[in-house]
């Protein structure tokens, strides 16, 4: 039995109401971020909790102990890992709510022949008795029992006289709410030998009434109204009484005369219900079905009229259910929410909450693994109100929780100091215009809040320089911006951010510098200007934010770490992205329905003879099995370096396997020769068409189209079936300036573009700045001279007796049109008590050959008379540090890989975090600005 208590709750519609006006710039009126988002009550973090040695598959709760019964035959404490301090429990535990230890309460359950188990646990409504149901002859010291007994909670003792003696499983239990009519199902055909098929009503002391609700396959779970006057039964069933009612039933609680059927379709004949829950206004049903068109989700039915209130269609299977506080808690794997406009069809989410009157999900993504038996992860819930805080139980047959060892058991509670916390924000700032910088951040996460807080720091202050909130959920983390505008034009600034759930508050994020610009670039105001709508310039050195410079935040997530800061296409435009071929893409964060009339603009550079997949749009973001469904839009190049751009075909399978029409044009001449070509790919009115180097190579008047919402992709995904698709659906090389707009542009337009992000179309480049960390670091110890500190977290500079230290840099070439204007290295002390120094430290070219992995003072490298900057006098700890190093000096070592060292004539030690360090901020940079020249 599932009693459900519905409190006053905020409203869902409040909480999303926020999102769209919390993504952009500050808002005034905006609420503070708390620990969990109203209405969820619940943190995400659990908390310690014994184990069992097997599924736990049902839960039952009262005065404060929580009962679970399943298949197993031991319990243990929390943290112990199998095997180690077991306690002899066989299919029953009962447990201290608040504190997750067992009870003094032990009671076996066995049979004489085959695998016993507890499959159903209910308390009475005076809380003075458990009844447990499942496959078992015993129960404590009572034998000749069949499948349901009742145990008096006091004394922890089976009550003898009650044996209905049902022949198989018991499977679901419910009682009256005056306590006297317990009503049950399973997979039995009898009842001490009348019949009574999956579903029976017995009085308190175990008699058979005459209640009968005879169903064809075997019941799952039972809900009796809070009123006590109708039961409603699901299952496998197709009939009820001989009459159509596939998987859910409502009969009178008093004579079992239908009320209400469901006949097959309303649960599609590929699908049962696990679990029923109510809350008096309605009653909610978990769904297990089997394929894409089946039922795995939840649906709301009025206990009115017993019609439909809601139904999510999320894909993986429903197991348990809950409410409180007018939120439906669910254990499920639901892997695929996306007809529901959630999340896509990747990794399985093992538990999910929404509020009772609307199936939109709530920001509440604690989560196990799928675990044993049947890997479906959890299989029961439970309330427990205790003195020290309401707690919400859960079991299955999961051995991890939050990705920690814990098997079959755990528990959440409403204390906000247990609640999770947001992660570190990733942040980006750029200047692309006079007088402002742009910071851009992506959202964090966070398991238990949906609505964050965010302080923006600039310089090292320890005042923010703007506070905003943003709402985002695990798979959707959008980017959220501010423009700073205090700032002078060639002025290099640095940005930090952190975020705060009302009760934790993440360290800073990693600075990101930029300088303000002197000038704009005539391309990226071109894009802009024509209504660019993504706009992804792929200027990061790391992280898996791919920033949004079109001014609709709609940002890109970076997969599998590609390769940053390669040289760009643009002149001025600072740098590009390197994509392997087979592992590495980019999407949108943001979910779009398909569009009838777009472009889709960038630049590509490749030597590939596997084609692959360059750009285009599909209803999924992952890769392998989890790639797109339907996925059309797609420009991409074939083995022999031809470009096509493909739109239409049917979905159903990867890339849109299902049959329909699909519209293919394609080049006739070769790109993958290893320069910079434009790419433009258009749908509207007047069909498609294919620009390379801004003319165009094919069009078709009367293309095809699939409607369908997805994500926009850069570098991957399924190109199964397309005309001469490539051995790759992932495309190996070098892109930039990515771009998608609302509008077909026109010839011209794209002729424009292509002659500006040439440099023939005038208006010069656009001052950037790209920062680069360390590719290879070490120092070099005179009173050691054999050692080798090439893995050391630190780095070491003195005079006398002498440390040398070393920094390796990919350097970029000079965007054309631009030169090196600026340079500035970033070191911080360690925290080391004599970290800081009184000296002066030297940056100088090395002009002999060193590795980090073999460099010692013995073999140290030669080097040049030239110094690039000097530190002056670090004194201090825990510290960031900037030398400002000649750009005249260091421009001729642009475009190679190049090393400088840290030298001293002094005797004062400097230590310094090196690129081992595990904290990202700590370590080496270089940033680098480049101007029109």
């Amino acid at each position: 039995m599932r009693r459900a208590r519905r409190a006053l709750g905020g409203a869902l519609g409040s909480v999303l109401a926020l999102t769209a006006g919390l993504l952009g710039g500050a808002v005034a009126t905006a609420p503070q971020a708390a620990a969990v988002t109203s209405p969820v009550a619940f943190t995400a973090d659990d908390l310690s909790t014994y184990q069992t040695n097997g599924i736990v598959w049902s839960l039952a709760e009262a005065n404060g102990v929580v009962f679970a019964g399943g298949t197993f035959s031991a319990i243990r404490p929390p943290g112990s890992a199998a095997g180690s301090g077991e306690t002899s429990a066989v299919n029953f535990a009962a447990f201290n709510a608040a504190t997750g230890a067992p009870t003094s309460c032990s009671l076996s359950f066995t049979r004489t022949s085959g695998t016993a188990t507890v499959r159903a646990l209910a308390v009475s409504p005076d809380k003075k008795t458990l009844y447990a149901g499942g496959y078992f002859t015993s129960a404590g010291s009572v034998s000749g029992l069949n499948g349901l007994a009742a145990i008096d909670i006091a004394t922890c003792t089976v009550k003898s006289a009650f044996n209905p003696a049902f022949n198989s499983t018991v499977r679901a239990i419910d009682v009256s709410p005056d306590g006297n009519t317990v009503y049950v199902g399973g997979d039995f055909t009898t009842a001490r030998g009348t019949a009574r098929a999956r579903f029976a009503a017995l009085t308190t002391a175990g008699a058979l009434t005459s209640w009968t609700a005879d169903a064809d396959l075997s019941g799952r779970a039972i809900q009796v109204t809070q009123d006590g006057s109708q039961v409603v039964l699901a299952g496998d069933f197709t009939t009820v009484d001989g009459q159509d009612s596939h998987a859910l039933a409502v009969v009178s609680a008093s004579d079992a005369s239908l009320t209400k059927t469901y006949p097959s379709g309303f649960v599609p004949a590929t699908a049962v219900i696990k679990d029923l829950v109510t809350d008096g206004t309605g009653v909610y049903a978990a769904g297990e079905g089997m394929g894409g068109a089946s039922f795995d989700g939840r649906l709301a039915l009025n206990t009115g009229d017993w019609s439909e209130r809601w139904r999510d269609t999320c894909q993986g299977a429903d197991q348990a259910l809950v409410v409180y506080q007018s939120v439906l808690y669910a254990g499920n794997h639901n892997h695929d929410c996306s007809s529901m406009g959630e999340f896509a069809n990747v990794e399985r989410k093992h538990f999910t909450a929404e509020s009772v009157d609307d199936p939109t999900l709530l920001p509440w993504f604690p989560d196990t693994n799928e675990g044993t038996g049947e890997q479906l992860g959890p299989r029961a819930l439970t309330l427990s109100d205790t003195s020290a805080g309401t707690y919400l139980w859960a079991s299955g047959e999961f051995t991890t929780v939050n990705g920690v060892a814990q098997q079959s058991l755990t528990r959440f509670g409403t204390d906000t100091a247990n609640s999770d916390a947001p992660s570190t924000p990733v942040a980006w700032a750029t200047s692309e215009g006079p007088g402002a910088i742009k910071v851009r951040w992506q959202a964090s996460e966070d398991l238990d809040d949906g609505l964050l807080t965010y302080n923006v720091y600039r310089n090292g202050s320890a005042t923010p320089i703007h506070t905003t909130t943003g709402y985002s959920l695990p798979w959707s983390r959008p980017q959220l911006a501010f423009t700073d505008t205090s700032v002078v034009a060639g002025t290099t600034y640095s940005y930090r951010i952190t975020a705060s759930d009302g009760t934790h508050t993440t360290a800073l994020s990693t600075a990101r510098t930029a300088t303000a610009a002197t000038a704009t670039t005539a391309y990226a105001e071109q894009v802009r200007s024509d209504g660019a709508e993504l706009y992804w310039r792929y200027d990061e050195t790391s992280g898996v934010l791919a920033s949004d410079s079109s001014g609709s935040d709609d940002s890109g997530v970076y997969v599998s770490t590609p390769t940053y800061a390669q040289s760009g296409a643009v002149p001025g435009a600072s740098t590009a992205v390197t994509l392997n071929g087979s592992s590495e893409y980019v999407y949108s964060d943001q979910r779009h329905d398909a569009p009838t009339t777009y472009s889709e603009e960038t630049w590509i550079r490749t030597t590939t003879t596997t084609g692959g997949r360059i750009l285009g749009f599909g209803d999924n973001i992952g890769s392998g099995t989890y790639q797109s469904r339907s996925a059309d839009k797609a420009v991409y190049m074939t083995d022999d370096g031809r470009l096509a751009f493909g739109t239409g075909g049917g979905g159903g399978g990867p890339g849109g396997g299902g049959g329909g029409t699909r519209t293919v044009v394609e080049s006739t001449a070769a790109y993958n020769d290893g320069a910079w070509h434009h790419v433009v790919a258009t749908q509207g009115a007047d069909g498609i068409t294919l620009y390379v180097d801004g003319a165009a190579v094919g069009s078709n008047t009367a293309p095809a189209s699939l409607s369908y919402s997805g994500y926009w992709r850069v570098g991957g995904d399924s190109l199964s079936g397309w005309t001469d698709n490539p051995t790759s659906a992932y495309f190996a090389g070098t892109v930039d300036e990515t771009a998608i707009y609302p509008t077909a542009l026109t010839a011209d337009q794209v002729a424009g573009h292509y002659a500006l992000g040439t440099g023939a179309g005038g208006g010069g480049g656009e001052e950037s700045s790209v920062t680069l960390t360390a590719t290879e670091d070490s120092y070099v110890n005179g009173s050691a001279t054999g050692t080798n500190y090439g893995t050391a977290t630190s780095l070491a500079v003195r005079g006398s007796a002498a440390y040398l230290s070393y920094l390796r840099f990919e350097l970029p070439a000079a965007p054309s049109g631009t030169e090196l204007t600026g340079a500035v290295l970033r070191l911080r002390t360690t925290s080391l008590s004599t970290a800081g120094s009184a000296d002066s430290f030297d940056v100088v070219p090395v002009t002999g050959d060193w590795t980090e992995a073999g460099v010692t003072y013995a073999n140290r490298p030669a080097l040049s008379s030239t110094v690039l900057g000097t530190l002056a006098a670090p004194n201090a700890v825990s510290t960031d540090y900037e030398v400002t190093l000649n750009p005249g000096q260091l421009s001729a070592l642009l475009g190679s890989s190049s090393s400088v060292a840290l030298t001293s004539t002094g005797a004062d030690a400097l230590w310094l975090w090196s690129s081992e360090v595990g904290t990202e901020d700590y370590r080496p940079q270089l940033v680098l600005t480049f101007s029109p020249s």
